[in-house]
């Protein structure tokens, strides 16, 4: 839904009401979108933070892991006098 400030202003209760049940509402100037509502997420607590975080630490690992060296990955593009190919 798009509205504009001025209009939004009288309806804000209304508007949260909305953006808390899930509707994106596009606030307008001038016919050009401004600012957004939509519903905010809760803040996770410091075990599942924790937990999120272990989690992309062992994805990461793995990807690294099974990834090629980076450091080397150009080494194709020179030959053994370190001049480009």
């Amino acid at each position: 839904m798009k509205i504009s400030v001025t209009e939004a202003k009288a309806q804000l209760t209304e508007l949260v009401r909305r953006a808390e049940a899930g509707e994106e509402i596009i606030l307008t100037r001038h016919d050009q979108p401004a600012a957004r509502l939509v519903p905010a997420t809760a803040a996770l607590d410091r075990k599942a933070r924790r937990k999120l975080l272990e989690a992309v630490r062992v994805s990461g690992a793995s990807k690294a892991a099974a990834g090629p060296d980076a450091a080397r990955s150009h080494d194709f593009l020179y030959d053994e006098r370190g001049l480009p190919t």
